[in-house]
């Protein structure tokens, strides 16, 4: 549980213990993401982060963000006083596996990290402008998506039919960091393959020809 406020996190402390009815919820506490960082790196059994996204050291995208980069594997939930739109496009699209508001129900919040402890991303769906695309590419985006420097890094070599491996190679890149990326990338673009992602995404202008990379 990471946020700057003491009253805030020992407050959730106690919502979490609801989380499992037979078994006890062991919740680290951080004050800056900082201090979350070290814990992680040290708690190697984490099952998820609970990110306040207005932190002192941190903006909490850049926060989510190096979590990403450094525990791919970890899911990580935005908590937000903030409720909009663009702010949960941004963080589900550098991978958040959650969004929830502050003004949410304790019901709510246990709800929702029970969903992205199952292994689904979960998000209001009053607030996403991707919930059209929760069917596939069927329905389509209306609005362009977000992508982070490196998503679409992976993108470009997406869509020109590297296989993970050779992204790896490419860019350098560990074998889960790729495959956090392209998994994202799929949920982003509303895709259940690589093809239809490729596909989505040459439709918002996402062109390999174009990118500084093959000039």
């Amino acid at each position: 549980m990471v946020d700057d406020h003491a009253l805030v996190r020992e407050g959730l402390c106690q919502v979490l213990q609801c989380l499992d009815p037979h078994e006890k919820t062991d919740v680290l506490q951080a004050a800056t993401c900082t201090r979350a960082l070290e814990l992680a790196h040290f708690n190697r059994d984490l099952d998820l982060v609970l990110l306040d996204y207005l932190l002192p050291d941190m903006n909490g995208l850049s926060a989510l963000e190096t979590f990403a980069q450094r525990h791919p594997e970890l899911p990580v939930v935005i908590l937000s006083g903030s409720a909009n739109p663009s702010v949960v496009q941004q963080a589900m699209a550098l991978g958040a596996a959650g969004f929830i508001t502050k003004s949410s129900l304790s019901d709510t919040l246990l709800n929702a990290l029970r969903q992205i402890l199952a292994g689904e991303p979960y998000h209001p769906a009053d607030l996403s402008p991707m919930s059209q695309a929760a069917d596939g590419v069927q329905g389509k985006l209306n609005t362009p998506p977000v992508l982070s420097p490196r998503q679409q890094e992976v993108l470009v070599q997406l869509i020109n039919g590297l296989t993970n491996r050779q992204i790896c190679d490419k860019l350098s890149l560990g074998s889960e960091t790729v495959k956090f990326h392209v998994s994202n990338i799929l949920r982003i673009f509303g895709a259940r393959t690589r093809t239809q992602a490729a596909l989505e995404a040459k439709r918002w202008g996402y062109d390999p020809a174009s990118s500084p990379e093959s000039r």
